[in-house]
C-alpha cells in the first residue's frame, strides 16, 4: 500500500511510517517543507494547497495533523491555533481525495478522547454522546469534516499514549524519577491510556480492515485511574509517588488545559475495536509501562 500521512513528523505519525515500512508498505509523507526525497509531498493546509492528483496513487490516508495540545498554557490564540490546525488540515485532505477520480479506499481521520468531556465514571463507548467543553467541541468539528470524504472514513478517538518517547508522559517521567510526583487533583478520574506501538498498530489494522467505519476508541481495554496510571510508572521506577498536586494549584498553574486534558474523567471502552479482531500488545497497564520503560 502507498499510505499518505498527515502530521507524519508527530509522535504517532513516525510510529505508524515505522510500522508501514517494516510491513513491506510504503508511506508517504506530507510537509509544509521542501521535501528531502520522493517519499515526502509539500502541502499547506493553513492555504489549502495540495495536489489532488497525488490521491490518485494513494491508497489509504492517515490524518494525524495538528497543533499540540501539550503546550502549555493555552492562550486564546494558541487554542484558536489547536482548531484550525486540524480543521484546515483535514479540509485540505478531503477535498484532494474528493477531486481524485481515482479515490483513496480509507481515510483514517484523528479525533480525541476529549469528545466525551468529563464523565466520572460512566463506561464510553463510541455511541456514548458528545460532551460538552473546548477539547469536545474541537473533536466533533474535526470529525464532521472527515466525514465529507467521498470514501470510507474511520474515525480514530486517541487518548493518553504511553511511549518511550517524548509526548504526553514527557513532562511526568523525569518528576517521578525524582520521586516527588504523585496523582493530579483526586487521582480518581479515569485516565484511558493506550501504547504507542498499540496506537500505530490500530490504526493499520484499521486501514486493512475493509468493513471498519466511523467512529473506535483507540483505547487499551484495561481502566485505569490517573492515581493508578502514576503509581504503575513509580513502581517501574522505583520510586515513591506520595506528593499529590491539588486541582485548584492545576487550574491556577495551566489553566483551562488543567481541566480539560488532566482532571476531567474519561472511562473509555475498547470494546468496539476488539470486535474488528484486533489483539492488544500491551493490554494492561503493567505490560505499557514495561514497555515505556524498557
Amino acid at each position: 500500500m502507498r499510505v499518505l500521512i498527515s502530521g507524519a513528523s508527530g509522535l504517532i505519525g513516525t510510529e505508524v511510517a515505522r510500522q508501514l515500512r517494516e510491513l513491506g508498505h510504503a508511506p508517504v509523507l506530507l510537509t509544509r517543507s521542501t521535501p528531502k526525497n520522493d517519499s515526502e509531498v509539500f502541502w499547506n493546509p493553513s492555504k489549502g494547497v495540495l495536489d489532488p492528483s497525488l490521491m490518485e496513487s494513494i491508497d489509504a490516508v492517515v490524518n494525524l495533523a495538528g497543533a499540540t495540545t501539550g503546550k502549555i498554557p493555552w492562550t486564546k490564540k494558541y487554542m484558536r491555533e489547536i482548531v484550525s490546525s486540524r480543521i484546515d488540515s483535514t479540509r485540505t485532505l478531503v477535498n484532494a481525495i474528493n477531486a481524485a477520480k481515482n479515490k483513496p479506499k480509507v481515510l483514517v481521520s484523528g479525533s480525541a478522547s476529549g469528545f466525551y468531556g468529563d464523565c466520572g465514571d460512566q463506561e464510553l463507548s463510541e455511541s456514548s454522546p458528545k460532551g460538552t467543553g473546548f477539547l469536545s467541541d474541537l473533536a466533533a468539528d474535526w470529525e464532521e469534516e472527515a466525514k465529507k470524504a467521498a470514501t470510507r472514513v474511520v474515525l480514530v478517538r486517541t487518548t493518553l499514549v504511553m511511549s518511550k518517547k517524548l509526548g504526553a508522559l514527557g513532562k511526568l517521567l523525569p518528576i517521578l524519577k525524582l520521586g516527588v510526583g504523585g496523582a493530579l487533583g483526586s487521582g480518581k478520574q479515569w485516565w484511558a491510556w493506550i501504547s504507542l506501538e498499540d496506537e500505530a498498530r490500530a490504526i493499520i489494522h484499521l486501514i486493512q480492515n475493509d468493513d471498519a467505519s466511523g467512529p473506535y476508541n483507540l483505547t487499551a481495554p484495561e481502566p485505569a485511574t490517573c492515581e493508578q496510571v502514576i503509581k504503575a510508572l513509580a513502581k517501574g521506577l522505583r520510586r515513591p509517588a506520595f506528593f499529590r498536586i491539588p486541582s485548584f494549584v492545576m487550574r491556577t498553574m495551566i489553566g483551562i488545559a488543567a481541566e480539560e486534558l488532566l482532571l476531567c474523567s474519561q472511562k473509555m471502552t475498547s470494546h468496539r475495536l476488539l470486535e474488528t479482531g484486533f489483539e492488544f500488545k500491551h493490554p494492561t497497564l503493567e505490560k505499557s509501562v514495561g514497555y515505556v520503560l524498557s
